[in-house]
């Protein structure tokens, strides 16, 4: 009887496939970069078959590296990279532009004159979301309103929109499923959380036919199969959820007030927050974390857009670093920034601050700044964001975050973490599996096969790798200080 789980796991910079067993152990795991493509400054996009190629492709790795057969697979989950968009014609499968990337920024004029006609608190009450670039709507239009025939073949019902599962779900099952989960819903601007409906409201603001639209299902279920083209034989795909709504499952967040921040190419913070959503005050989001057996949970949400696409950038952009696990050794060679502090805002500032036109900033340069100093600095920005995140949450839920589950690939750093904790005064715990996203789809989908009962069973699964303790002898608040006048110098900058 067939009893491990196949996990997609789509990411912004790699498509990734696990396989998991019954007891959420990872047993393969494979992985293959994909191009990035930036037009225009401040544009980044995908080529949609090629993240469809590299997933199959690695999905197909994972499965026959470890001497297994498709027959050994009982079900799919799929996790995916959050708003990246993409249309596509019907009748031929074909994309008929590039996938428009969440941290792509073409549509931030649109943005601000959608804010400048007081439309964000009517935006905000049906969705939960601010009026920003990152999000769905606003990229759908612009494919429409920019590539030839679009408007007309759209209105005629030929064209199909999706974010990355969408994609993935109607390839998958040759085309017979065109679904998204209510997690990737909620991340459209189209999406009303309260009635769990597609907005008509919003579509016509938007000017987006409703026949373009996938059918919304809950993130754990029978939810589709794919057609036997791609596997030997047909798989149930029974988990979907967007990647940080996965962790937050992952991380075992199934109580409200827990609180998890996966550290990838941005940092996202996820508060589950219960079955009743809060609109932030404090400029987050409010998203569904996931529907399960029904019943629907919510979160706070703070995205920062750039976190360890800064490491990336030293060793790309600078190249002071040649591989990204070098920037650890290169920060501690320092005592300190000696007063530099580097604002990332490579694509805008993400939440709580919400200025798409802010640009990457470092200040406090002199003679004496080595590169040391600048990649302490930067490794610094991730835990300086976080903390502003972190900060609007516990004034949106009214309570002390004293405990922080993290995952993603900047938890491997020691230096971060321990000052993560410290800028925090909270406990950080790192849990054993860093596969957290890949994960929370996995149990999603085990629980939509069968294979577990209930979340009762996986909670106890969840253990501790790592704590950290916050140093309680150590004052941080001038560098909180310093930090903050340091996104104020980059967003005068941007008002100039």
């Amino acid at each position: 009887m067939a009893k491990y789980i196949l996990a997609f796991d789509q990411g912004t910079t790699s498509s990734r496939a696990l396989v998991f067993d019954e007891n959420g152990k990872v047993v393969n795991i494979a992985q293959k970069e994909f191009t990035q493509i930036f037009p225009k400054p401040g544009w980044v996009e995908h080529d949609p078959n090629e993240i469809l190629s590299s997933q199959i492709g690695v999905a197909a790795e994972a499965v026959s590296m470890g001497k297994l057969k498709s027959d050994d697979i009982a079900a799919i989950g799929i996790t995916n990279q959050r708003e990246t968009t993409i249309v596509w014609d019907k009748e031929t499968g074909e994309p008929i532009y590039n996938a428009i990337v969440w941290q792509d920024r073409r549509t931030s004029a649109y943005c601000d004159e959608l804010i400048d006609k007081g439309l964000e608190p009517m935006i905000r009450e049906k969705t939960g979301l601010v009026i920003d670039a990152y999000f769905v709507a606003t990229k759908v239009k612009w494919i429409l309103d920019n590539v030839p025939d679009a408007r007309t073949k759209a209105s005629q019902g030929k064209l199909a929109l999706g974010t990355v599962d969408s994609w993935l779900v109607w390839n998958l099952t040759n085309r017979d499923k065109h679904i998204t989960d209510v997690t990737n819903a909620s991340r459209t601007l189209l999406f009303n959380i309260n009635t769990l409906e597609w907005d008509q409201e919003l579509l016509e603001l938007f000017d987006i036919p409703a026949t373009m639209l996938p059918d919304v299902c809950d993130s754990s279920g029978e939810l589709a199969k794919t057609s036997g083209a791609i596997f030997a034989k047909k798989i149930p795909i029974t988990g979907i959820a967007g990647d940080q709504h996965a962790a937050l499952f992952g991380q075992m967040c199934t109580e409200p007030g827990m609180v998890k921040n996966t550290y990838g190419t941005g940092c996202f913070m996820l508060m589950n927050i219960g079955n009743k959503p809060i609109i932030s005050k404090n400029k987050l989001i409010t998203t569904i974390a996931w529907k399960l057996g029904g019943q629907i949970n919510y979160a706070l949400e703070g995205s920062i857009f750039i976190a360890g696409a800064v490491v990336q950038w030293l060793r790309d952009g600078l190249g002071i670093v040649n591989s990204a696990s070098d920037i650890e050794e290169l920060a501690t060679k320092v005592e300190n920034t000696d007063g530099v502090y580097f604002v990332p805002a490579f694509t805008g500032l993400g939440a709580p601050h919400w200025n798409q036109h802010t640009r990457g900033t470092i200040v406090g340069i002199t003679r004496g700044t080595t590169s040391s100093h600048i990649a302490r600095a930067s490794l610094e920005s991730i835990a300086f964001q976080t903390y502003d995140v972190l900060k609007a949450m516990e004034a949106d839920a009214n309570v002390e975050i004293k405990d922080l589950r993290v995952d993603g690939g900047a938890t491997e750093n020691n230096f971060l973490m321990q000052f993560q904790s410290n800028i925090l005064n909270a406990r950080i715990e790192k849990p054993e599996t860093s596969e957290v996203t890949a994960l929370g789809v996995a149990y999603l989908a085990g629980l939509g096969a069968g294979i577990w009962k209930n979340t009762e069973e996986i909670r106890n699964k969840w253990k501790t790798e790592t704590v950290y303790e916050p140093d309680t002898k150590i004052s941080t608040q001038k560098e909180l200080d310093n930090w903050k006048k340091a996104v104020e110098t980059a967003n005068t900058w941007s008002d100039n």
